[in-house]
């Protein structure tokens, strides 16, 4: 049953993919999506019980495999997915009455998004690390089209820099692999590109070619997470992307690549040691946050502002994967998923703003909170999860990143992040002031009708309560957020 499973958790979106292709556009296509995310998450689920219970475990021969880390990906992006699922139908309802989408277009949006998906789940769910590539270039492709579905010139300049960045990033990923291949055939162990085989003959690697197969890996794999120095793509493509695809950019996409350096550094962990790959993180990290304090203090545009906060957060995420050890690591495995939410609910609350105010500038959503509590609401308690206040999830992992940066010794690192956190929670707080709390825009009517938006709202609310739960629970994700840290951090 579970070799089934996993199967499923992969092409269900293709055949959802296929589906919408050959029906067409109908009322009923935008739901497709629905139906395939529940039965990702159901699948996910019901694989993240069988690797607590039985262990590892594979399908396909041997091509597919699941251990403690993949489940919990797996999770990760059936939850996101399904919250822009949800709100998917109400955003092309309005697009399509606005006339911005007409129903050839619409059905292209419902196809690439379910190909999206599903190359998600491959890159996790992949035993290998060619597969692996390849499932993250398929999905860059399907996004770049996603991105520039808008067809303006800012659009299509957005996709095009996505694309032109991303490659980039790949093509080092590339080499990368072909590095680490060569190593592996040099040790005459048979691994290849198996991840399993490759952490277990890791010892044996070549030192020299290992460090730079692994520099490459995870510059190029970081890139497509957002990390300095090949971030630039991400506010520009955040912005101009649909909001439920800007959703599942950074709620799910970035988590996925960001898998892709924590399977390296356990190859580079085992092969060289923690402090090569410790002090290559360290100064992405503090580059990406740096990168985000500064832009962020005069960002009028509050998609691009959620862009550039996507860039903090993998940073900080970066840092606490530097820093190692299991409880690190846990830390942030929970940021990771705390983010998928918060950031979710924010990109699509940004959408369904932007389409009844028809701007995305700050200046122009003045005096949101009296025209639209609800929405205002959800975006404003979003923020302050962002900002890494309590309850939410956000304030539980970056206390445990912090603390655990100071035991390893890094303390001078966690205070220079935490300077830089503090800067760009400065700015989004002020910003957003200024959006929700500030005098109405002078009689900016609305584009949009106000009273389309209950099912959007409901998927904010229901993001924003599941991100209050795992800040409380913290062992929600028990048993499986401890078996996936020690998997990472190589403890018993």
């Amino acid at each position: 049953m579970i070799h089934w499973l996993l199967i499923a958790a992969v092409a269900v979106p293709l055949v959802g993919a296929a589906g919408c292709a050959l029906a067409g556009w109908h009322r009923a296509t935008s739901w497709v999506g629905v139906v395939t995310a529940a039965l990702v998450l159901l699948a996910s689920a019901g694989v993240a019980l069988s690797v607590v219970e039985n262990g590892p475990t594979t399908a396909l021969h041997g091509m597919l495999r699941a251990d403690a880390l993949t489940a919990f990906m797996l999770v990760l992006t059936g939850t996101v997915t399904l919250l822009a699922a949800f709100a998917t139908p109400e955003h092309l309802a309005v697009e399509r009455a606005a006339g911005r989408l007409d129903s050839r277009a619409a059905v292209l949006h419902c196809v690439l998004v379910q190909v999206f998906v599903g190359t998600m789940t491959l890159a996790v769910l992949a035993a290998n690390l060619g597969v692996m590539w390849v499932a993250v270039e398929a999905a860059t492709i399907a996004t770049a089209l996603l991105v520039g579905q808008q067809r303006t010139r800012s659009a299509v300049e957005a996709a095009w820099k996505y694309v032109v960045i991303c490659s980039a990033g790949i093509g080092l990923a590339l080499l990368g692999v072909f590095l680490l291949n060569y190593a592996s055939l040099h040790t005459g162990a048979g691994a290849g590109l198996d991840w399993s085989a490759l952490v277990s003959t890791a010892a044996s690697l070549d030192p020299a070619v290992t460090r730079i197969a692994g520099a490459l890996l995870i510059i190029g794999f970081g890139a497509k997470a957002g990390l300095a120095p090949l971030h630039a793509w991400v506010p520009d493509a955040y912005g101009q992307a649909p909001a439920p695809v800007a959703a599942l950019m950074s709620g799910g996409m970035l988590a996925v690549s960001f898998y892709a350096v924590l399977r390296v550094k356990m190859i580079a962990d085992v092969a060289l040691g923690p402090g090569f790959v410790r002090v290559l993180l360290v100064i992405l990290a503090l580059m990406s946050l740096a990168v985000s304090a500064s832009l962020l203090i005069a960002q009028r545009d509050y998609k691009r502002m959620l862009g550039y906060s996507s860039i903090e957060h993998v940073g900080l995420a970066a840092l606490g994967a530097g820093i190692g050890g299991r409880l690190a690591i846990a830390a942030v495995l929970l940021h990771i998923f705390g983010h998928g939410l918060v950031k979710t609910v924010l990109f699509l609350g940004s959408g369904r703003m932007s389409q009844l105010i028809g701007t995305s500038e700050v200046d122009g959503a003045r005096g949101s909170a009296v025209r639209y509590p609800v929405l205002a609401g959800c975006f404003g308690l979003g923020v302050l999860a962002l900002a890494g206040m309590p309850p939410f999830s956000l304030f539980a992992s970056e206390i445990g990143i912090a603390r655990e940066g100071f035991r390893a010794g890094l303390g001078w690192a966690v205070a220079v992040a935490f300077f830089f956190v503090l800067m760009i929670g400065a700015s989004l707080l002020v910003h957003t002031s200024r959006m929700l709390l500030g005098a109405s825009s002078s009689g900016r009517a609305e584009v949009a009708p106000p009273r389309t938006g209950a099912r959007t709202e409901a998927v904010l609310l229901t993001g924003l309560v599941a991100s209050v739960v795992l800040g409380a629970v913290g062992g929600l994700l028990d048993p499986l957020l401890p078996l996936t840290a020690e998997l990472l951090s190589g403890t018993p």
